[in-house]
């Protein structure tokens, strides 16, 4: 997938309304059950009326691209049945990405997510010649391709990884130059936690691709996961200088400096993340917090935590957060 730049942030103006509503009264609880997340999605096209069409993507934290569902303004989004753990959602217009938020089901009570969306459209024509997804990271595929393509994909949405491997490097084996299909490959051996293998599958991406920015994040990732501080740094700071306004490749960055012991030279990068994802980066936060509590900057460290509960409110660490800023945040 790839991110436009952050040109459209003048197009569109978003505000978002969060409700965290649980089944049978608020946060229910419900051991094993299954969540959902939707919103009632309400367009200003102004003057004209013009119907529009909105993408929601929902991904796994590895990644991996789980539903999608195409919905008309004053339309509702939903997506049902998800299991314990982190997601996220993207919301693009005529492929390009506009938002994303994270979406949080960690916790041990069952909580229904509702998130509305209110978009106000300044200028169509500009957003449609804005959203052009990017030539260079499309890959022309024979339709044999596309079709086992489409397979491992659904195998990913079925959590039958073994199936979607094989499928993806019968893709690779005879066509060596599908980034796309290594960078597919990759996050089902991440997905599966098989690092050295995904790190052969995100290397083998972005050689045959080499401004991929979206493989050079994934490869950074897999190094940090292998403890490999400074190989992550390495391709996560040419990932920032390739795409600056990215604000995934900016919270790694600084992620991975974090991890190295060098906190001083991530500082700027978490904070460029939250600038340019507020909420969808809203862990960053959360790092930032933990470097200053280390350092013993404890009142920075209440005012992350204070950003962070702002944006998450839901999060099950909310009353050992709030006890900390009680105690720690200045008058």
């Amino acid at each position: 997938m790839k991110t436009t730049s952050r040109s459209l942030s003048l197009v569109f103006l978003l505000l978002f309304a969060i409700t965290i509503v649980g089944q049978g009264g608020r946060g229910a609880m419900t051991t094993g059950a299954k969540h959902q997340v939707f919103g009632d999605v309400k367009v200003d096209t102004g003057p004209t009326d013009k119907p529009i069409m909105l993408d929601f993507i929902l991904f796994n934290e590895y990644g991996n691209q789980l539903f999608t569902q195409r919905i008309s303004n004053n339309g509702r989004y939903r997506f049902n049945d998800i299991n314990d753990g982190r997601y996220y959602v993207v919301v693009q217009f005529e492929g390009a990405e506009i938002e994303r938020f994270i979406v949080d089901f960690s916790s041990p009570i069952k909580s229904d997510m509702q998130k509305d969306i209110q978009l106000q459209a300044r200028n169509l024509a500009e957003v449609a010649k804005a959203a052009v997804i990017s030539a260079k990271d499309k890959y022309d595929r024979p339709s044999k391709h596309t079709s086992l393509f489409s397979k491992a994909e659904e195998a990913v949405k079925n959590k039958k990884y073994d199936e979607a491997s094989t499928f993806l490097k019968q893709i690779v084996d005879a066509d060596a130059g599908d980034f796309p299909a290594w960078l597919e490959l990759g996050h089902v051996y991440f997905s599966q936690k098989n690092f050295p293998e995904a790190e052969k599958a995100y290397t083998q991406a972005i050689a045959k691709h080499p401004d991929y920015v979206t493989a050079m994040i994934s490869l950074g990732r897999v190094r940090i996961a292998e403890k490999n501080f400074d190989g992550a740094i390495e391709v996560l700071d040419k990932a920032v200088k390739t795409q600056p306004d990215s604000a995934q490749a900016n919270y790694f960055l600084g992620e991975a400096y974090l991890q190295n012991k060098k906190g001083s030279l991530g500082v700027n990068y978490l904070n460029e993340a939250l600038k340019l994802d507020p909420i969808g980066m809203a862990d960053a936060h959360l790092r930032l917090a933990a470097l200053f509590n280390a350092v013993g900057m404890k009142d920075k460290a209440a005012l992350e935590y204070e950003q962070y509960l702002k944006k998450v409110p839901n999060t099950p660490d909310k009353k050992k957060l709030e006890e900390y800023i009680t105690a720690n945040k200045k008058p």
